[in-house]
This record gives structure tokens, sequence and C-alpha cells, in this order.
């Protein structure tokens, strides 16, 4: 069974974590939602507080081995606690370092800055976080997905469909 870890906190958008889960799920594709914290997580849905998701399993019980893909939702809440976390880091370096598909939409590619794995990729994000990506080495593009490597990047939540087919397709799934 295909596994894909989804590592969130509260504050993330609420569709790039439902959206892809749910494309995922309908690939045949296992999801397990990581987090800092057990119980439950709430999502962000546009201008509010949107629904809570169950967490799987905590980032300490976690292991990037366990898994053959990483995704990474948006949200600006969610990837900003989460580039402060410092196992929060380390587990997507392990995942590149497996050279492990990892994906971020909107905010995420914080993340990728964070853990230091943008220098030279090209890829897209969320228009405020694109001149991060820049500083950060990365050749950054406008488009509604990116795939580089094992590094897939997308913008918004309405390039949700691009991304999610993006990730399944690099899992080899139909």
């Amino acid at each position: 069974m295909t596994r894909v870890m989804i590592l969130a906190t509260d504050g993330f958008e609420q569709a790039e974590l439902m959206k892809p889960r749910e494309n995922l799920e309908k690939a045949g594709i296992e999801t397990t939602v990581v987090s800092l914290k057990s119980g439950e997580i709430k999502g962000w849905d546009q201008k509010d507080w949107g629904e809570s998701v169950k967490v799987d399993m905590t980032l300490d019980d976690a292991c990037a081995d366990d898994f053959d893909a990483l995704l990474l939702p948006g949200g600006q809440m969610n990837p900003d606690i989460l580039r402060m976390d410092e196992g929060a880091i380390e587990m997507i370096k392990d995942f590149d370092s497996a050279g492990k598909p990892i994906a971020a939409i909107c905010h995420a590619p914080w993340l990728l800055v964070e853990a230091n794995i943008v220098d030279g990729k090209t890829v897209t994000g969320w228009p405020s976080v694109r001149t991060d990506l820049m500083n950060a080495g990365a050749d950054v593009v406008d488009r509604e997905v990116v795939t580089d490597g094992h590094i897939i990047t997308s913008r918004k939540p309405e390039d949700i469909p691009a991304f999610s087919k993006a990730l399944v397709n690099m899992l080899g799934r139909p």
C-alpha cells in the first residue's frame, strides 16, 4: 500500500488538506495526518476557522521511512508554525534525503526554504512566499503546478486538481 504523510497543524488551509487527501484516497493511496500534537487540528477556511481533522499520529511517533511521500498543505499559520519546529523541518529533510516525493502548496513552500532544499530548484508558491523562495536560491515561476525532481509545488486552492494529479502520477498511480 502506498502511504502519504500529511504534515499539518492548526491553521492549515482547509481545502489544501481535504481535497488532496480525498484525491489521493480515490487513487487508492493511504493518507496519514501527522501533527505536533495528538487529538485534532483545526483548519482555516478562507476567512475563518473551518473544520477540525483527526490527527492519526504525532510527529514524535512518525518516521519518513514508513511513508512513500510527504504532502504539505498551506495556509498562512500552518507552515509558519511548522517551520519553527525543529522536528518538522528534520522530517522534511528526511523525505528529501531519501528522494521521496514532497508536495507543497500555497504557503507551504516556506517549509522547503526552512529545510534548505529549494536551492537550484524550479518551484512556485503563493505570491507572498516567492521572494523567500528566490532568496533561498530557487527559480520561481507562476504555474499551477511545478515538478522539479521529487519536489512538487503549487500556488493556491484552485491548483489542487493539477497538484493532486502530479503527486498521484509521481507515486505511479493512474
